[in-house]
């Protein structure tokens, strides 16, 4: 009997397998860097942060927000608003760069909006201009007219139940050599649990007029955060934490100083462009309670 002889079997080119594995493989390190991205700059998170003061007898409750830069790549008015009915402040601050230079129209009245959306969910609101921020008469007026008070080197007085609180709020962009405030508002009153709102952060000044507590913007957090290592740039300097000047890399979070301290939020937005990494949007919520 003769063999029968067999056929073989024809198979797929190894080489278009392998082409197929990669292309998947691609697909998906682009789908989970994607995500990455949006859950890093399109997610809000609620920042906590207590603090203790031997003059506070009502535990104050405090909301702050600052940097939206509104855009149509900014978070999302109706989230930032959940957030903070979420965290139900006593009141609430803003710190500035609700949109940015040459902003249009529409988006300083996203920003606008934002704060008016607050106002009228019943929360009482505090403004300081930041260097992005529209600084004329005109669009000052229009936040005023709307309810928002806006603290241009002026101060607000406040009482939570039993605790006497004065907001100092400043507008500078820059600072000169012989910045004192001084020279504006005096000593702050001892009588009072003194807050000073400043969209820029100035360590020095800040200690030597000696507010409670100092609440400030504008570093977005230091957009990267690396793990274990903080920014990945700050104030000209590459992993300033790990290998330059850590002592004074004021990119977020709580620092104190000699009466007081002062809290730099990460703020909500991204400018030119959303870059953060481990370094959410945030609402933060400051907890002044008695010592």
């Amino acid at each position: 009997m003769e063999e029968m002889t067999k056929q073989p079997v024809a198979e797929t080119p190894p080489q278009k397998k392998r082409k197929s594995g990669l292309f998947s493989r691609l697909a998906k390190i682009i789908l989970v860097l994607a995500f990455l991205w949006w859950f890093n700059n399109f997610t809000i998170k609620i920042n906590k942060c207590k603090i203790t003061s031997d003059k506070v007898e009502t535990k104050v409750r405090i909301a702050v927000i600052s940097d939206l830069h509104a855009s149509k790549m900014s978070v999302n008015n109706s989230s930032v608003l959940k957030k903070i009915k979420k965290t139900d402040p006593d009141f609430v601050c803003v710190l500035g760069d609700m949109h940015s230079n040459g902003a249009g129209e529409d988006e300083k009245a996203q920003s606008l909006e934002l704060m008016t959306d607050i106002e009228d969910s019943g929360y009482e609101v505090y403004f300081v201009l930041g260097e992005h921020d529209d600084r004329t008469t005109k669009y000052v007026d229009k936040m005023e007219a709307q309810g928002i008070d806006v603290l241009d080197y002026e101060t607000a007085d406040i009482e939570v139940g039993d605790t006497k609180v004065r907001l100092y709020g400043i507008s500078n962009a820059y600072f000169s050599p012989t910045f004192d405030l001084s020279h504006e508002f005096g000593t702050p009153d001892s009588e009072f649990y003194n807050i000073l709102l400043a969209h820029i952060p100035n360590y020095t000044a800040y200690e030597k007029f000696g507010a409670d507590l100092t609440i400030c913007g504008d570093t977005h957090g230091g957009v990267i955060q690396i793990p274990f290592c903080g920014p990945a740039y700050y104030n000209e300097e590459v992993l300033p934490e790990l290998i330059g000047d850590s002592e004074n890399t004021y990119d977020k979070g709580l620092f104190s100083y000699d009466g007081g301290y002062m809290f730099i939020t990460s703020g909500l937005g991204n400018y030119p462009i959303p870059l953060r990494f481990n370094n959410r949007p945030e609402v933060a919520l400051l907890e002044i309670g008695a010592e």
